[in-house]
Parts: structure tokens; C-alpha cells; sequence
């Protein structure tokens, strides 16, 4: 099943082809599916939120968390050439994911995903890998199962870079 996702990506992407068909790796789903078990693709699709809908909710976090993964860690599917083009394929994947949501009329969802771009871009600028995975999950589970008061505090805990905020994170992510 994790290779299937990232299947179901790379064939997204060669389907509108373009640029972004041309920057999907072949071998991506041979090398990339070790690294899918930590995707929160699977954690927001499994929700309530998602039910009836779960394959493309799973197919639009992944393309957002792809899009995550060209702008800080390592990608699975896309592969550029060069780290410039890398940026503006992870911000197509960002608009990709985000205006699939939209038209299943999740709007709540979209803030949650905008919230952890912003969230994650933060992190990552601070260093704090952790922070930017615990805001992933958090906003993955937030996705699939709604927003909470706990996810809405640590929010608010990172938004004013307070010491708390990563096991606030890491709580609302579980609850």
C-alpha cells in the first residue's frame, strides 16, 4: 500500500504532463516506499473526515507532503535537477493538494494544511526537524479527525515559540 500511493502520485503528475511529468522519477517507487510509513497521507485519509473519500484525501496529502519534501528533506516521486526547481515543484504539489481539497469542499481541512505549511516552514527555518514532523502529524490527525482544543493550543504554542509547544504538538497528534 505505500508504494501504491506514490504510484498513484507519479501518475497524477505524468497525467498533466509538463514540467512536473518530466521531474517524476521512475525508480522513485523502487527507492521511495521505505519512507512512506512516516507519510500522515495514511493518518489523515484513516479519519472520519475522510470516509467516503479516503483515496483522494490520501493522494492530496501526499502530494502536499511531497511538495513539503522537495523544500526540506528528500523526495520521494519528483526529482529535480536542481534545488531552485525543486522550490517551485514543491509549491505546484502545495497548490495541487490544496486545490483537490477544495473542490471536495473541505474548507476546514485547507486551513489545517496551510497551518502546517506555514507551521513546517518555521520549523525547518529554526532547524527543529522535530517540530516540523510533530506539526505533520498533528495536522494530518486535525485533517482525518478535526480540529481539537489540544491542536488548537499547540498551534498557538508554536505560532509564540514556546518550549511547550513541541510536546503540545506531539500530544494533539495522539489525541
Amino acid at each position: 500500500m505505500s508504494e501504491e500511493i506514490l504510484g498513484r502520485l507519479a501518475a497524477l503528475l505524468r497525467s498533466q504532463g509538463g514540467l512536473m511529468a518530466d521531474l517524476v522519477d521512475p525508480s522513485a517507487m523502487v527507492n521511495g516506499g521505505s519512507s512512506q510509513a512516516a507519510s500522515p497521507a495514511f493518518l489523515a485519509a484513516a479519519g472520519p473526515r475522510a470516509a467516503g473519500h479516503r483515496e483522494d484525501y490520501e493522494l492530496l496529502v501526499e502530494a502536499i507532503y511531497e511538495g513539503y519534501l522537495l523544500h526540506y528533506e528528500t523526495p520521494r516521486v519528483v526529482r529535480p535537477p536542481e534545488a531552485d526547481l525543486g522550490l517551485l515543484a514543491g509549491d505546484q504539489l502545495y497548490a495541487l493538494g490544496l486545490a483537490r481539497l477544495v473542490a471536495l469542499g473541505d474548507v476546514a481541512a485547507v486551513g489545517v494544511l496551510a497551518d502546517v505549511i506555514t507551521l513546517t516552514a518555521l520549523a525547518q527555518g529554526a532547524g527543529d526537524r522535530e517540530m516540523a514532523l510533530a506539526a505533520w502529524a498533528a495536522g494530518a490527525r486535525a485533517v482525518g479527525w478535526g480540529s481539537s482544543d489540544a491542536y488548537d493550543r499547540a498551534k498557538a504554542l508554536a505560532w509564540a515559540g514556546a518550549p511547550e509547544a513541541l510536546e503540545a504538538m506531539r500530544t494533539s497528534a495522539e489525541a
